[in-house]
């Protein structure tokens, strides 16, 4: 590329116009060389072995920044919550709320619900123990003592989903993470079970170990934590599921006198977890029930009222903290909403193309799950930056949007602190981290120009096998961070 020259994003070449130099040239290192202008640092790295696609442009005039083969196709991971972001605020709108119901057909008679009480899972990615207690409060403020009846989790909208990742399969069984856990259209606190664990009374005694929400794991512990007197806290944990149960097995040390630690594992089954947080709220308020509790795909049947009812945060807030904390759970629910009633992960991946299909000059795209978990997704550098210019240009969704990503400086993801001062506080950016089958590293976000132009740029390494050369957050983000930062500077 000429010194000098630029383009706007809707003239990148045609994928058959990019295909032909390759094809001709036979040298695809030679054309993505020449085609990196404004991405020094980053084209070193493909030059180390990994395949790069990055491009950034001004969004005031759609002039192009610098680019690295921008339209190839390579796997976003979590940068891919931002489709998932922007096609709920689209669809939705920043205010909208998912609402959790208890209904039943049960006539209430001096305290007594004469009938099956069913919790009607709404689709909420937020719902949290806290909500479930405003709910069971509900039914206590109407009187109700018990019920002769079963209490029963309806996930007719979706649920449980078939897992499509190596991850959220090997969990159904067995998990030491958060982020794999399975999902549900009746879930609560993220598909997480957690404790908390306490020092004991003294060193060489057992830890003391409560649940988050109560005095009472929700789940069996086995607990093999124990207090020293030095050498800090260090603690493992694994979920282990059989016969249907899950159960928390905890290792390790906590140090006398410190504070507790939260511990949080994926549930097996985010139903049965938001039937045992249901019987142990009603249990604390007073509500017996007679008939057990046990979940179903089945809706409520018609004719059944409404017993109580919670709206959950509105979407806006629920994005933020999605983004922020690259929520698999959260992002893969919201697209299992997006595809409706009955959703499947394949559903899901469609929407998720027909809206990035509907954004202009996005290119091709294949995105296999909302969460970006799913290793095969592909997207483009290019495409990543048309979605940010769609968002950009949509007066009052952009302000929600932009709002969920992280500015470096002082952003709840430390590892992205890297590169000088005046990048860290100039930009807003979503990251994706896999590192199996191959290491990819991802980023997308906005820029802000030293004159105070919007710009907006993605970059994404993927490694092209498993093991060495290694692909970490120092050397790519540092990367980026130069090229951006030099843009900045120069606008």
């Amino acid at each position: 590329m000429p010194s000098g020259f630029v383009y706007h994003r809707r003239s990148l070449p045609p994928l058959r116009f990019l295909a032909a130099i390759v094809i001709v040239t036979g040298l695809a290192g030679v054309a993505g060389r020449a085609d990196a202008e404004g991405f020094p640092a980053t084209a070193e790295l493909a030059e180390r072995g990994f395949e790069v696609s990055a491009y950034a442009e001004l969004l005031d005039s759609g002039e192009s920044l610098g680019s690295l083969t921008p339209r190839q196709m390579l796997s976003p991971a979590s940068v891919s919550k931002l489709y998932t972001a922007a096609a709920a605020l689209e669809r939705w709108g920043p205010q909208h709320r998912f609402t959790t119901e208890l209904v039943s057909r049960g006539a209430i008679v001096d305290g007594v619900l004469q009938g099956d009480l069913i919790l009607d899972g709404g689709g909420d990615p937020g719902m949290t123990s806290r909500d479930y207690w405003l709910l069971v409060q509900g039914l206590a403020n109407r009187g109700i003592r018990r019920i002769d009846g079963r209490v029963l989790a309806s996930q007719w909208r979706f649920g449980p989903v078939e897992c499509v990742t190596t991850d959220r399969c090997n969990a159904r069984s067995r998990s030491r993470h958060a982020f794999d856990a399975q999902l549900s259209s009746t879930a609560v606190d993220f598909a997480n079970w957690c404790v908390e664990v306490s020092p004991g009374s003294g060193a060489g005694a057992p830890a003391q170990i409560a649940g988050c929400a109560g005095p009472r794991p929700l789940t069996p512990v086995v607990n093999n934590v124990t207090t020293v007197s030095s050498g800090g806290t260090a603690i493992s944990a694994e979920r282990t599921t059989a016969g249907g149960e899950d159960r928390l097995v905890l290792s390790g040390r906590i140090e006398a006198g410190s504070w507790p630690r939260s511990v949080y594992r994926s549930s097996a089954d985010p139903a049965r977890q938001s039937l045992a947080t249901l019987q142990s709220l009603m249990e604390d308020a007073g509500i017996a029930v007679t008939g057990g509790f046990a979940a179903t795909a089945t809706p409520p049947p018609g004719g059944a009222r409404v017993l109580s009812a919670v709206d959950g945060e509105p979407l806006q807030e629920q994005l933020t903290r999605m983004l922020n904390y690259s929520n698999n759970f959260m992002a893969d629910v919201l697209a299992l909403d997006l595809a409706g009633e009955g959703a499947t992960m394949a559903g899901a991946a469609a929407a998720l193309d027909a809206f990035a299909g509907s954004i202009p000059d996005h290119g091709p795209v294949n995105l296999l799950s909302g969460s970006g978990l799913t290793p095969d997704s592909r997207t483009s550098a290019a495409g990543v930056v048309a979605l940010l210019d769609h968002m950009y240009h949509q007066t009052a969704l952009f302000p929600v949007f932009v709002a969920g990503m992280q500015a470096p400086v002082n952003g709840p993801m430390t590892f992205i602190r890297r590169g000088s001062e005046r990048f860290q506080r100039s930009v807003m950016i979503k990251t994706g981290t896999l590192n199996e089958p191959v290491p990819v590293r991802a980023v997308g976000g906005y820029f802000r120009t030293a004159s105070g132009r919007w710009g907006a740029f993605s970059v994404m390494f993927n490694g092209r096998r498993p093991g060495p050369p290694w692909l970490n957050w120092t050397d790519t983000l540092t990367a980026v961070a130069s090229d951006i930062d030099t843009m900045i500077a120069n606008h």
